[in-house]
């Protein structure tokens, strides 16, 4: 029986050596891609093992369904005072950073963008559906996750990290229907190929929903379907995982720097038990995204968010985050999926300053990044549910 399948190929290869820092390349690659193609074949099942032995076949997996990972809506959280700062910003620095994103292109995969907002006047929006459903926000997750990257002042609060950007790509690739994989990692392409520093994902893999479609279309008996749907879930992260693997490679050949931020899932509910914890979700698991994990305040510092998912690389900002509403003015949410957008915002800063100062590179980009985290006023707190700690914003 033959299946959609999505087949990551390189075009041709570069033989120089280059210095990729602490990266590496994908197993069996013993040279830089100079370019990639993301292909979506009928493929029949028994002949997986000979596409992937082609020279050029870096990965295939199946199109698995993508969902949003849908922040909870904040009814109660008291709205800054005009000239006041969202909190979020606050505490990653971002207000006191003399940075603000200026020569670095972001990139939102997501449900769109309200491009009307006020929040994003005057910005070079490039917009890209890969939905079917046309450009635009018809839930609003993409465009609250936008404002609070590089959003400019609205009603007389300051809800972006990074509003110094001036040109963002904004790939809609989940619509009504969710999305899928083949969505993402082509979005991922067209990102890179029109020069994202930093890729912004608040998105995971539907795996319950992958079991149930296989067996309510397939006819597949829960075990098959369950067996087959774990099979699909491995061979997508490691699709991703090669992806960026080679994102990364392509970057150092061309002095390019592109990083990828994903949320860690809104599973957990310590609320309900304090052992009640679900680990990252894909593609935020994979080996060379950063996956973000949410903070709230409490009492005595930041605390953990009752439902971020645990094991995360850093941690941002996720509780009562004021941003973009679309159809205007402001709204709050909650979720890794606002954590991440303030990761997002931070890594902006950090290319700023690292262009301005030396050669742009992933690696480099990572690496001050993630060792910008705190741990301040986070004591107590279980390492794996913080990683590095909050990320913030350089200072000088």
């Amino acid at each position: 029986m033959k299946e959609k399948h999505i087949v990551l190929r390189t075009i041709r290869e570069a033989t120089r050596d280059v210095f990729l820092g602490p990266f590496s390349l994908p197993r069996g690659a013993e040279s830089i891609p100079a370019g990639l193609t993301v292909e979506v074949e009928e493929v029949d099942r028994s002949k997986i093992l000979a596409l992937t032995r082609n020279a050029d076949v870096v990965a295939v997996a199946p199109s698995f369904p993508m969902r949003l990972i849908a922040p909870f809506e904040d009814k109660a959280t008291a709205k800054p005072a005009a000239g006041e700062i969202a909190w979020g910003i606050q505490s990653v620095g971002a207000d006191t950073s003399p940075f603000t994103g200026d020569g670095v292109v972001v990139a939102v995969l997501d449900t769109g963008i309200d491009g009307s907002h006020p929040a994003f006047s005057g910005m070079n929006i490039v917009q890209e559906d890969f939905t079917g459903e046309g450009n635009g926000d018809q839930h609003g997750h993409g465009t609250h996750c936008a404002g609070t990257i590089f959003g400019r002042t609205v009603d007389g609060i300051r809800i972006g990290v990074a509003p110094g950007v001036k040109k963002v790509l904004i790939g809609k690739v989940l619509g009504a229907q969710g999305g899928s994989s083949e969505q993402i990692v082509s979005a991922i392409q067209w990102a890179v190929e029109n020069g994202a520093n930093v890729i912004s994902m608040s998105l995971g893999m539907d795996f319950p929903g992958y079991v149930e479609w296989l067996k309510e279309t397939q006819g597949f008996p829960s075990e098959l379907a369950t067996s087959r749907a774990l099979e699909g879930y491995r061979a997508n992260v490691q699709l991703f995982e090669r992806l960026a693997s080679l994102i990364r490679a392509q970057g150092a050949i061309s002095q390019a720097a592109t990083i990828m931020v994903a949320a860690a899932g809104n599973e957990s509910r310590r609320d309900e038990d304090p052992n009640f914890e679900i680990a990252v979700s894909p593609p935020a698991v994979a080996e060379g995204i950063i996956s973000v994990g949410a903070l709230g305040k409490g009492n005595n510092g930041f605390t953990v968010a009752t439902f971020s998912n645990t094991g995360a690389n850093v941690s941002g900002p996720g509780v009562g985050v004021l941003s973009a509403k679309a159809g205007g003015g402001l709204s709050s949410k909650s979720g890794t999926s606002m954590a991440t957008p303030h990761v997002t915002g931070v890594a902006a800063l950090w290319a700023e300053k690292i262009k301005k100062t030396g050669v742009l590179t992933s690696w480099q980009l990572t690496a001050r990044l993630i060792s910008s985290a705190i741990t301040d006023g986070l004591s107590g707190l279980d390492p794996f549910d913080i990683g590095a700690g909050l990320v913030r914003a350089p200072q000088e």
